[in-house]
């Protein structure tokens, strides 16, 4: 049974949702100067940080998610005093950057910190629980499929549904190993693309049953699901088709139908041409033809909230009837022959069922479904 969604709010290096969205459209880059951490040492010298604050400050990732919380629930006018208001946020690193300056300061980190209880009670009380599911970078979408499940099941009135992720010398550490060169920008789905960068950012939505009285930004026909444990960091190609095709079997969607794919498109070697060749074989192998967007390029790689900046990319893309480019591609690699990519400006659209992509590290991918309300 769908769900809608009746508020979204985002974070992220380009400002919040109208701002951010504003900047996709013009085909703006946020990413500058790497501001935490040593650049040589990390190996990183360009990041997508959100702010002038000071990017080495702890707990960043939870005071991010809570602008959104608050912001997103006085969009759908919760009242937690009349209705039951669960709280679901996902992430990849939750509050690591504090951890790291635990053990190299040695000074004091409370534990329960990691996890954003605290914020989430503070940004909305009354909140009747707060769960952090760290599921990688596919983790806000895991978390928007349990949130339509509790609806769907009448647990809850509503679900705010969290993501956050900012900074962590560990994970800037690890793309710095692997990245084949200097990475100055992260450009989705081009054939020189040189590797991914991080984005802070943090997102919420609030997921209510199709019975809301209120108002609706969407209908949130579903998520698909799937881990393949495939590799430790690898994407399978199978295995994010499994979920491709868990979305459209959930919500009995034929794949044809899509009119456009927000994309994972992380920038990297092996991501980008398996998510093309997943898209080619279970949607243009449908007989679809969507056009095809993303939006790290622009804002980085959010990590646990980048399905959550998707959906509101979407959410934002039915609302006005334009969809922004892939900041950052220039020429199409070749396993995206066939694939509509909207490059250099926006593209006018009234799309009727949206496709978001989101994929992680271990395989656990998550594929949403929206459609206008």
């Amino acid at each position: 049974m769908p769900a809608l969604i009746a508020g979204s709010a985002v974070r992220t290096c380009l400002g919040a949702g109208a701002e951010t969205f504003a900047a996709l459209l013009r085909g703006e880059c946020g990413a500058g100067p790497l501001r935490h951490g040593d650049p040589a040492r990390l190996n990183v010298f360009a990041g997508y940080h959100v702010g002038a604050d000071d990017p080495n400050r702890p707990f960043r990732a939870g005071r991010l998610l809570a602008e959104c919380v608050a912001e997103a629930a006085r969009q759908a006018g919760l009242d937690t005093t009349r209705q039951r208001v669960a709280a679901l946020v996902g992430t990849g690193l939750r509050e690591l950057s504090a951890v790291e300056d635990w053990a190299l300061t040695g000074s004091s980190f409370p534990p329960r910190r990691l996890h954003f209880g605290d914020v989430v009670r503070e940004a909305l009380p009354g909140v009747s629980e707060v769960i952090t599911i760290s599921n990688a970078c596919s983790a806000g979408g895991h978390a928007l499929a349990l949130a339509q499940d509790l609806v769907e099941l009448g647990e809850a009135d509503a679900v705010v549904v969290g993501g956050a992720d900012t900074m962590t010398q560990s994970m800037l550490a690890m793309i710095g190993r692997v990245a084949p060169g200097r990475t100055e920008r992260v450009r989705p789905f081009d054939r020189d693309r040189d590797g991914v960068l991080l984005g802070e950012g943090a997102a919420a939505l609030v997921v209510v049953a199709e019975s809301w009285q209120g108002r609706a930004l969407a209908r949130l026909a579903g998520t698909g699901l799937s881990c393949d444990a495939h590799h430790q960091t690898a994407p399978d190609v199978a295995g994010i088709c499994r979920s491709m095709r868990d979305a459209f079997h959930r919500t009995d969607r034929d794949p044809s139908a899509v009119d456009l794919v927000v994309a994972h498109g992380t920038g990297t070697e092996l991501n980008d041409p398996v998510e093309c060749e997943a898209l080619r074989e279970v949607v243009l192998g449908a007989g679809g033809a969507p056009l095809v967007t993303g939006v790290k390029g622009s804002v980085g790689h959010t990590s646990g909230g980048a399905s959550l900046v998707n959906v509101d990319v979407a959410l934002r893309c039915l609302a006005e009837g334009v969809v922004p480019p892939v900041a950052g591609q220039r020429e199409a690699l070749k396993e995206g022959d066939g694939l509509r990519f909207v490059v250099g400006a926006p593209v006018p659209l009234r799309p009727e069922l949206i496709q978001v992509n989101a994929f992680g590290f271990g395989g656990v991918n998550a594929v949403t479904l929206l459609e206008a309300a």
